[in-house]
């Protein structure tokens, strides 16, 4: 996957200050509060920042928090990091193609992995599967 690399100034230009608040900086967004925390709408999201595809609306599931969750990302698309901040230890999610900050990952999903992709609406953009 070929990385996407812009200046600070390129990524404030292109997003409204929530979306480069939480994904160039990673801010969380009050829960209950995104566009897409309970959208059944079938689609794909994708990164808000470059578009990549990371999640399909066949994963995405009512997890109670308030924000989107998923039990899986699209294969590739997402990678994880140690997240220490806040006092807590937990695995940040960021898109592969631009290091967008995306969320978190927890364990405790309804998938065959028992993941729980806990993302900001902020960062993503839902494409409505056409037809």
């Amino acid at each position: 996957m070929a990385k996407v690399s812009k200046t600070d100034a390129e990524w404030r230009a292109q997003l409204n200050e929530t979306q480069y608040r939480v994904t160039r900086h990673a801010h969380t967004e009050p829960p209950f509060s995104g566009i897409y925390w309970d959208t059944t709408t079938d689609g794909t999201y994708r990164c808000i920042c470059c578009a990549t595809p990371l999640f399909v609306s066949t994963t995405k599931f009512d997890a109670g928090c308030g924000w989107p969750s998923f039990w899986q990302a699209i294969p590739g698309a997402v990678i994880e990091r140690r997240d220490t901040t806040h006092g807590m230890i937990r695995t940040e999610i960021l898109c592969a193609a631009c290091d967008a900050h995306l969320g978190h990952v927890f364990p405790d999903g309804p998938g065959p992995d028992g993941l729980r992709y806990c993302v900001n609406s902020a960062s993503i953009n839902l494409e409505p599967k056409s037809g």
